[in-house]
C-alpha cells in the first residue's frame, strides 16, 4: 500500500511542474529537459512547506519503467535525484509501495556505481547530489523495512566499497559512510555477508580509501558491531579448527587473527569480546591455535596502544605472558619475537619484559634462545640505554659461549650492532655511553680466545663492527677511495681504552702481526699460481702435495674443514689471475689502508660473481690474511698518539709491531729518526728506538748508517735507560760500521762497569746481553773482564739493599751467560762455554734462585732468578749440543710449572709455548702443560689446555703421536721421580689427577690403545737411575692402566691390543737384566691395597649401561689390574698379527719412536702439514749401555735428589694447601 500522506500546513507550496514525462513519442532531449526542470524546482522545495498532494503525478511517473530503464545516462541520473528528492519531500513516511521502493534504491545505487567516477565525468554534480540527500535526509534506512532486505544491503556494501575506491572527493567519502553507518544501525540483523564486505576491508593497506571508510563504519557502529564481530571470529575458527590436520584451515585462522591485529590498530573498541576469546585460545591443546593466538596477540601488545590494551584486559597479559613456559618451542619462539614492540613501547611494564627476556636466554631450545638475541639487535640506541640494563646486555653477551652456532651467532651480532651504534658518543666521552657499551668490544674479544667454534663468529662480529674498515661506497664509481686513517686508527685506540689484558691480548692476536712471513696464506697463494690451474709444467707431484698441504693446514681453522678445503680448492681451480693479484695487494705488509679497501672489496665482488658458493671461505680467509686491523697506515698517528699522556695502547701496539712485523714501518724510516731525536719525551724515544731497531735487523737497506744518527744511537748505548741502550745496541749491530761501534762500546762499559752506579749498571748489563749475542767477536775481546766481573760482583754476591734494582742487573747477567752461549753454539767450544752456565742455572733451580740452599736472599729476587734459569735453559735447550746436559736436569725444570709463586709459574708456560709451536723443543717438553692440573689459580690451567687443545688439533695424525701420544710413558716416568711421590693412597690420588688430565686432552678412542699398550710397556723395563725409582714407575703403570681402562669403559671405547710396535726411550728407561725379573714384576703389584679398591670403585661409579655389551665384545681384556699372568699375555700380543685390522695410521707409525723412528715419512708428513713452521727437531736419545750398574745409578741420584727434593717440597705444600681448599676431595676417574 501507498504511505499516508501527513497534513500540510496552512499554507503549503504546491509543485508548480505539471508536464508529461512518461508517454510514446517523448523524445529523448525533451525528457532530459522536462527531468532537469522537474529537478530544478524539487530540490527548492522545503520539506515542511510543501503540498504533497501536488507531487503525486510526477511521483507515479518516476517510477514507470521507461524512466528507470531508460537508455540515456542523463535521464536515469536526473529521474535518480527527483525520487531522491520526493522522499526527502515526503519523509518520514514513502509514497511508494515495498516493491517499488526497492525497485528505487536497486536504481540509485545502480546509477552510483556506474556513474560517480570523479569531478570531470558526465552529470557528476547530480549524482553528487544524490549520494548526498541518501546521506543526509537517511532515506536509505527505508531499505531495512523492505522484505529481502538483506540481499539489498549486501549489494549496497559492496557497490559502495567499490565505489570509494575509485580516489573521489574526501566529502563523498563522508556521505558514503553515513549512509554506511545508517543502515547498520537501523537492521534488525546485520547480514554475515555485509560484515565480511567490511571486514576484507581491513586486510587492503590502511592508505586505501575502502580502509579508511571501514575504519569510519565501524568506529561509529562499535557496540553494535561487537557481538557481530565476536561471532565472526568464533565462526572461522570453529568451522577450521574441526579439521586440524589441515593447513589450509590454519591457514584461514592466520587470516582472521590478522584482521584481529588490523582491527586492534584501528577499531579497539570492536574487540571488546573478542580479546577473551584469543585468551582462550591460548590455553587450547591445539599448537597451531596456540602459536597464532600467541603471535597475535604480541603484536597487539607490541603496539604503540598495546599499554592500554594490558590495561583493559590484565588477565589477558598474563596468560599471554605464560606461554614463556609452554611446552610447544614454536610458541614460545613467538613471544620472544614479539618482544621488540614489548621493549620499545611498554615502558610501565619494563621489568616484567626484562624478566621475560631473561628467562629465555635460557630456553632450551636453540631457536628461542637465538631469537631473544635477535630482538636486542633491531632496538635503536636511546631504547638500549633508557630501557635495557646493562646486566641483561651482559646476559645476552653469556650466550656468545653459547653451544649451538645460531645462538652464539645472533648474541655477538646484537652486541656488535649495539655497540657500533654507540660509537659515535663513546668516542665523544659520553659518560651514560661509556657505562653502557663500552664493555661490549671486551667481552666479545674474550669469547673470540675461548673456543675454535665461538671464534670464527667473534672475528666475524669484529670485524663488521667493531673494528670495521672504512666505507667503500666510492670504491664501485671512482678509482680513488677516500678514506680516513686517523679516525680509522683513533677506533682502535679508543676501543682499547676500556679492554682489560686478555682483551688487548686479543686484539693483538687477530691484528695478524704476529706470525712467521710468509704467512700460511702468502704461501697458498704462492701455491696456487704455481698449480696454474692445474696446467703444471715441472714437478707436478710437488706442486700438488704442496697446495694439498697448506690448504690442509689452512682448513683447520674453519668451523667446517671440509668445505673450507673445497673452497679453497675451487679458488686454485678458478686460476683467475685478476684476484691473485688482488689477494697479494691485501696481504702485502707494505700495502695502506686505501690499498686494501679497494683490493679487498674488488677482490671479494670478483668472487661473488663468478663463484659465490665459495664467498664465506674467501671472506674468512681474506679478513684473517690481511692487516684490517693495524697496517702501514697506522703509524703515523700512532706515534703522534705516543707523545700524549694516555699513550699506553698507541705504545703498546708499536712495540707489538716492532717485535713481530718490522717491516712495516720500512716507509716511515724518517719518522721514527726524528721520534728518537726528542730526547725530551722518554717514551718516545724508546719506542722509536725499539722500531727502528726492529726494522734494521729485518731489513740490513734499512739499517741507520747516518753518522749524525748514530752518534746519538752512541749515546743511547753509553746511557742509564736500560731498554734504549739494549735497542741502541742493536741498531748499532746492524749498522755497517758495526765492528768499530761495537768495539768501542764494549771497550767503555768494560772500563765504566765497576763504578757504575745502579741504573748505569742495569742499562751496560742490557747492552752487554746484546753484544754477547749480536756481536761476539766485540765482546768476547773484553769477555775475560766483562764475564769476571758479571760471575763474581753480580751473580754470586747477597742481593743487593735495592732488590729490584739489583735483581734487574743479575738478570740480565744471567741473560748475558745464556746469550754468549748462543753465540757459540755452533763452534767447537760451545760445550766449554756452555758447561759452567749449565751447571749454574741447574744449580739456581735446584736452590730455588739461590747458589747455595742456605743463601739469605731476598724471596722476591730469587723468584726473578729461578725464572730467568728455568727460560734460559729453554732457550739453550733449542741447541742439539745443549740438549743432551740439560735433559740430565729436565725434572728440576719441568717442575718450574709448579713454583710457589704465579708470575714464575705463568711467564714461564708463556716463555714454553712459543718455542713449543715452532717445534724448537724437544717432544718431551710438551709434558709440561700437563704438570698444572694442581694449579691453584685457573688461569695457568686453563693456558695449558688452551696450548694442547690448540697444537693437538692442528698436528697431522703422525706428528701427535710423537708430540704428545708417545710422550706418555715419559709422563709416567716424571711423575715417578716428581719430589712429591711417594706410594701412600693419598699421594696416589693426587699422582692419579695428573694422568687423567692428560687423558682428558688427548686420549681418544683412537689413541686409547696405544696409551694403554705404554702404560703396560713401563712395567717390562726398568728406571735408568736406581731400583727405588723402577718401583714408582711400576705403580704408576698399573695407576694408568686402571685409569685408562676405566676410562674406557665410561665411554664405550674399544681398548684392543696395540697394532704397531714403539721402542721406547732409551735415556730414561733400560731393559730388564733377565726374562725372570721381568715375570717377577709382571706377577708383583706394586700399588697399595687401598687404592686398587678405591680404583675398582671409581671404575664401577662410571660404567656405562652397555659394559656389560662391551665386555662381551672384548673377552681378551682382564678384569682386574691384579692379574699378572693376562696383562703378561696382553703385552705379548703386539707382535704385528692381532686380531684388530690395521688402520693406515698405525700403519704409518708402526715402528717409530721419539728418537729412532723406521724412516723419515713422518718428519717430512709433518714439515708438509705446518709450512710455516721449521720441521720439528729431534729429541736426542741417550745412549748409555744396557750394562751400567745399579750401584752408579744409586750414587747419582743421591747427588740429584736432594736439590730435587726442596723444589718437590714448594709443591707438595702447594698441592696440600689446593687439596685443603677443595676440601679433600678425590676425584673419580
Amino acid at each position: 500500500m501507498v504511505a499516508q500522506t501527513r497534513a500540510g500546513n496552512s499554507a503549503p507550496k504546491r509543485l508548480a511542474f505539471n508536464e508529461k514525462i512518461v508517454g510514446k513519442g517523448l523524445a529523448t532531449d525533451a525528457l532530459l529537459k522536462k527531468l532537469k526542470a522537474l529537478h530544478t524546482e524539487l530540490a527548492e522545495l522545503d520539506q515542511e512547506l510543501v503540498d504533497v498532494n501536488s507531487l503525486s503525478s510526477v511521483r507515479t511517473q518516476l517510477v514507470n519503467t521507461s524512466i528507470l530503464l531508460h537508455k540515456d545516462r542523463g535521464v536515469k541520473a536526473y529521474a535518480a535525484c527527483c525520487l531522491a528528492d520526493i522522499l526527502r519531500l515526503y519523509a518520514p513516511d514513502a509514497p511508494y509501495t515495498h516493491t517499488e521502493l526497492r525497485d528505487i534504491f536497486q536504481f540509485f545505487f545502480r546509477q552510483l556505481a556506474t556513474g560517480l567516477r570523479g569531478a570531470e565525468a558526465s552529470y557528476y554534480n547530480e549524482y553528487f547530489h544524490l549520494l548526498e540527500s541518501l546521506s543526509t535526509v537517511k532515506s536509505v534506512v527505508l531499505v531495512c523495512d523492505l522484505p529481502h532486505a538483506e540481499e539489498l544491503m549486501v549489494d549496497i556494501f559492496r557497490d559502495f566499497f567499490g565505489l570509494v575506491r575509485r580516489d573521489l572527493a574526501k566529502k563523498i567519502e563522508i556521505f558514503i559512510a553515513d549512509i554506511l553507518v545508517a543502515l547498520i544501525d537501523e537492521c534488525q540483523a546485520l547480514p554475515s555477508e555485509v560484515l565480511e564486505t567490511i571486514m576484507a576491508q581491513f586486510m587492503a593497506n590502511d592508505a586505501q580509501p575502502a580502509y579508511r571508510l571501514a575504519v569510519q563504519v565501524c568506529n561509529a557502529t562499535a557496540d553494535k558491531l561487537q557481538r557481530h564481530v565476536c561471532q565472526y571470529f568464533t565462526d572461522i575458527i570453529v568451522a577450521h579448527s574441526h579439521e586440524s590436520d589441515s593447513e589450509s584451515n590454519f591457514e584461514e585462522i592466520r587470516k582472521a587473527h590478522e584482521l584481529v591485529k588490523q582491527l586492534s590498530r584501528s577499531c579497539p573498541s570492536l574487540l571488546h569480546s573478542v580479546i577473551p576469546q584469543l585468551e582462550e585460545e591460548l590455553r587450547v591443546e591445539e599448537v597451531q591455535v596456540r602459536l597464532i593466538a600467541t603471535q597475535a596477540l604480541g603484536e597487539m601488545f607490541s603496539e604503540k596502544g598495546g599499554a592500554e590494551l594490558i590495561k583493559k584486559y590484565p588477565t589477558t597479559w598474563n596468560v599471554w605472558l605464560m606461554r614463556k613456559n609452554d611446552k610447544a618451542a614454536a610458541v614460545r619462539l613467538k613471544l620472544v619475537e614479539s618482544a621488540k614492540g614489548l621493549l620499545v613501547n611498554l615502558h610501565d611494564h619494563r621489568e616484567t619484559v626484562d624478566e621475560l627476556m631473561r628467562l629465555k636466554l635460557l630456553d632450551p631450545d636453540e631457536k628461542v634462545r637465538a631469537a631473544v638475541c635477535k630482538v636486542y639487535s633491531q632496538l635503536d640506541y636511546e631504547t638500549v640505554l633508557h630501557y635495557v640494563s646493562e646486566d641483561q646486555l651482559r646476559s645476552i653477551a653469556g650466550r656468545g659461549m653459547d653451544k649451538k652456532n645460531s645462538v652464539r651467532v645472533e648474541a655477538l651480532n646484537s652486541l656488535g650492532k649495539l655497540y657500533s651504534t654507540a660509537y659515535s658518543e663513546i668516542e665523544n666521552n659520553d659518560p651514560a655511553a661509556i657505562r653502557h657499551f663500552s664493555w661490549i668490544p671486551n667481552e666479545i674479544l674474550h669469547i673470540s680466545n675461548s673456543t675454535q667454534e665461538a671464534r670464527l663468529a667473534a672475528e666475524q662480529v669484529i670485524a663488521d663492527f667493531v673494528f670495521p674498515l672504512p666505507s667503500v661506497s666510492s670504491a664501485s664509481t671512482s678509482k680513488s677511495v677516500d678514506v680516513d686513517e686517523v679516525a680509522w686508527t683513533d677506533r682502535l685506540l679508543n676501543t682499547m681504552n676500556y679492554l682489560d689484558d686478555r682483551g688487548v691480548n686479543a686484539v693483538l692476536l687477530l691484528s695478524g702481526i704476529k706470525g712467521s712471513r710468509p704467512s700460511p696464506y702468502e704461501l697458498y697463494l704462492q701455491s696456487c699460481v704455481q698449480h696454474n690451474g692445474g696446467v703444471i709444467d715441472e714437478d707436478e707431484d710437488v706442486v700438488k702435495q704442496r697446495l694439498n698441504n697448506v690448504i690442509r693446514h689452512i682448513s683447520r681453522q674453519f668451523g667446517d674443514p671440509q668445505k673450507a678445503a673445497e673452497d679453497l680448492h675451487a679458488f686454485a681451480r678458478a686460476n683467475e689471475n685478476r684476484s691473485y693479484k688482488l689477494l697479494k695487494t691485501c696481504l702485502d705488509t707494505q700495502t695502506d689502508l686505501k690499498g686494501l679497501v679497494k683490493a679487498s672489496t674488488e677482490f671479494l665482488r670478483r668472487i661473488e660473481l663468478g663463484s659465490e658458493s665459495i664467498l664465506g671461505t674467501m671472506t674468512v680467509f681474506l679478513r684473517r690474511a690481511a692487516l684490517r686491523i693495524v697496517n702501514q697506515s697506522s703509524i703515523p698517528t700512532l706515534i703522534k698518539r705516543v707523545q700524549r699522556a694516555d699513550s699506553k695502547h698507541a705504545q703498546t701496539l708499536l712495540t707489538y709491531i716492532s717485535k713481530h712485523c718490522p717491516a712495516l714501518y720500512k716507509p716511515h724510516i724518517s719518522e721514527l729518526t726524528k721520534a728518537i731525536a726528542d730526547e725530551k719525551n722518554a717514551r718516545l724515544v724508546e719506542v722509536g728506538m725499539q722500531a727502528l731497531a726492529a726494522v734494521s735487523r729485518s731489513d740490513e737497506a734499512l739499517a741507520v748508517n747516518d753518522k749524525r744518527t748514530l752518534e746519538r744511537v752512541m749515546r743511547y748505548v753509553l746511557g742509564s735507560n736500560a731498554r734504549v741502550a739494549k735497542f741502541a745496541a742493536r741498531i748499532l749491530v746492524a749498522s755497517k760500521e758495526h765492528d768499530d761501534l761495537c768495539t768501542e762500546a764494549v771497550d767503555s762499559i768494560a772500563r765504566k762497569l765497576s763504578t757504575a752506579e745502579p741504573d748505569l749498571l742495569v742499562a751496560h748489563t742490557a747492552v752487554l746481553a746484546q753484544f754477547a749475542r749480536l756481536a761476539p767477536d766485540a765482546f768476547e775481546r773484553k769477555s775475560d773482564v766483562l764475564m769476571a766481573f758479571l760471575v763474581k760482583k753480580l751473580l754470586m754476591v747477597p742481593s743487593p739493599a735495592d732488590p729490584v734494582r739489583g735483581s734487574a742487573a743479575r738478570i740480565l747477567a744471567l741473560k748475558v751467560c745464556r746469550n754468549r752461549c748462543l753465540a757459540h753454539a755452533s763452534t767447537d767450544t760451545a760445550l766449554e762455554v756452555a758447561t759452567p752456565v749449565l751447571k749454574m742455572l741447574s744449580t739456581l733451580l735446584d736452590h730455588a734462585g739461590s747458589y747455595s740452599a742456605d743463601a739469605t736472599d731476598d724471596p722476591k729476587v730469587k723468584s726473578r732468578m729461578r725464572l730467568q734459569a728455568a727460560t734460559s735453559l729453554l732457550h739453550l735447550s733449542v741447541v742439539d749440543k745443549f740438549t743432551t746436559a740439560i735433559n740430565t736436569n729436565f725434572i728440576s725444570l719441568a717442575i718450574t710449572v709448579q713454583d710457589p709463586c704465579y708470575n714464575v709459574r705463568m711467564e714461564f708456560l708463556m716463555k714454553l709455548f712459543p718455542l713449543l709451536t715452532a717445534r724448537k723443543l724437544p717432544p718431551r717438553y710438551n709434558l709440561i702443560p700437563f704438570l698444572t692440573v694442581h694449579d691453584p689459580e685457573a688461569d695457568v690451567k686453563s693456558r695449558a689446555i688452551s696450548y694442547v687443545t690448540h697444537a693437538s688439533r692442528n698436528l697431522s695424525a703422525a706428528a701427535k703421536v710423537d708430540l704428545f701420544e708417545i710422550i706418555f710413558i715419559r709422563l709416567l716416568h716424571l711423575l715417578a721421580h716428581h719430589p712429591d711421590f711417594s706410594t701412600a693412597h693419598e699421594n696416589l690420588q693426587e699422582m692419579a689427577k695428573y694422568i687423567e688430565f692428560y687423558l682428558d686432552l688427548i686420549a681418544s678412542s683412537d689413541n686409547v690403545s696405544l696409551l694403554y699398550h705404554l702404560a703396560m710397556k713401563a712395567k717390562t723395563v726398568r728406571d735408568g737411575q736406581s731400583h727405588t725409582y723402577s718401583e714408582n714407575l711400576y705403580a704408576m703403570s698399573e695407576l694408568a692402566q686402571e685409569l685408562i681402562k676405566a676410562r674406557a669403559q665410561a665411554r664405550s671405547w674399544s681398548l684392543q691390543s696395540y697394532p704397531g710396535k714403539v721402542k721406547l726411550p732409551s735415556d730414561i728407561l733400560r731393559a730388564l737384566p733377565n726374562p725372570e725379573s721381568a715375570t717377577k714384576i709382571l706377577k708383583t703389584v706394586y700399588l697399595p691395597e687401598e687404592t686398587s679398591a678405591w680404583l675398582l670403585e671409581s671404575s664401577k661409579s662410571h660404567k656405562p649401561a652397555g659394559a656389560s655389551k662391551e665386555k662381551r665384545r672384548e673377552p681378551r681384556e682382564p678384569k682386574d689390574s691384579k692379574s699378572p699372568p693376562k696383562r703378561k699375555a696382553s703385552r705379548h700380543r703386539v707382535n704385528g698379527t692381532t686380531k684388530r685390522a690395521k688402520t693406515a695410521r698405525w700403519n704409518s707409525d708402526q715402528s717409530e719412536s721419539e728418537e729412532e723412528p723406521s724412516s723419515d715419512d713422518s718428519e717430512q708428513d709433518d714439515r708438509e702439514e705446518t709450512p710455516t713452521k721449521p720441521s720439528s727437531e729431534r729429541e736426542d736419545g741417550s745412549s748409555e749401555q744396557e750394562s751400567d750398574e745399579e750401584e752408579a745409578n744409586e750414587k747419582k741420584v743421591e747427588r740429584t735428589r736432594k736439590p730435587s727434593r726442596k723444589a718437590g717440597t714448594r709443591a707438595k705444600r702447594k698441592i696440600s694447601k689446593q687439596v685443603k681448599k677443595k676440601g679433600n676431595h678425590t676425584r673419580k676417574s
